[in-house]
């Protein structure tokens, strides 16, 4: 029973020291770079490695702060196993019962069975793309398209958001935007989300268009090839 006893007090006397030096590099890190905040710091298996979960991206570091690993992916050499992507798409999945559908353009191809959100702004070019050369061969599915004009990359987007919006019908303006550069002649003075959009986004780390949201809470950025799309509903569809 005394063997016992040592071997779970010094179980828990690993974990607390464990817990301890995760909590103490996390401080030095975000007295080091302020402006960000640190959403985890966890011991990873290989060496001395810390995964830091920052910014919306990873980073690896020692229990010091000795040096920073940025945009690199730590891979498993036995497995091939890219560890850095899936602990990357396991720390941003998003919750997609918990998107306000209400605020984005539904439209339905198909029976509508599987869900997809996509965060659009209606300048960028790879965000027509997607929708002509992708997302165009893609049945069966809802899409919920989230207006999110970047201005300062687009400084007219905003506008031209609020037109498609305040259109009597929101489906047949945004398919004649996207497929003939064509904007409808509403007064765009409806009562229109993209502050709460922008909001939503920020918050769930969405930082470009455009992001595709799956209903498995998976996300995938840029205009992706439809049968990537495609596996991925697919894949959505069996969790």
């Amino acid at each position: 029973m005394k063997l016992k006893h040592i071997a779970l007090a010094s179980i828990i006397t690993i974990s607390q020291l464990a817990c301890a030096d995760e909590s103490s590099l996390k401080k030095k890190i975000e007295a080091a770079y302020p402006k960000f905040k640190v959403e985890s710091v966890v011991k990873t298996p290989y060496g001395n490695l810390y995964e830091v979960f920052m910014g919306g991206q990873i980073i690896y570091t020692d229990e010091k702060l000795t040096f920073l690993i940025a945009e690199g992916r730590l891979v498993d050499p036995k497995t091939k196993k890219d560890v850095t992507g899936e602990r990357l798409e396991e720390l941003t999945r998003i919750d997609f019962n918990s998107l306000p559908l209400d605020k984005a353009i539904k439209v339905v191809k198909g029976n509508g069975a599987r869900k997809v959100a996509v965060f659009s702004d209606v300048d960028c070019p790879y965000c027509k793309r997607l929708e002509q050369n992708e997302l165009s061969h893609i049945t069966d599915v809802t899409i919920y398209t989230f207006l999110y004009p970047l201005a300062q990359l687009h400084p007219n987007a905003a506008e031209k958001s609020k037109l498609i919006w305040c259109a009597d019908d929101r489906v047949q303006a945004w398919n004649d935007w996207i497929f003939n550069n064509r904007l409808p002649s509403s007064a765009g003075d409806c009562e229109v989300p993209l502050e709460q959009v922008g909001d939503l986004a920020r918050k769930i780390g969405v930082s470009s268009t455009p992001t595709l949201v799956f209903s498995d809470g998976k996300r995938m950025m840029g205009a992706q090839p439809y049968k990537a799309i495609e596996a991925a509903l697919q894949d959505a569809a069996k969790q």
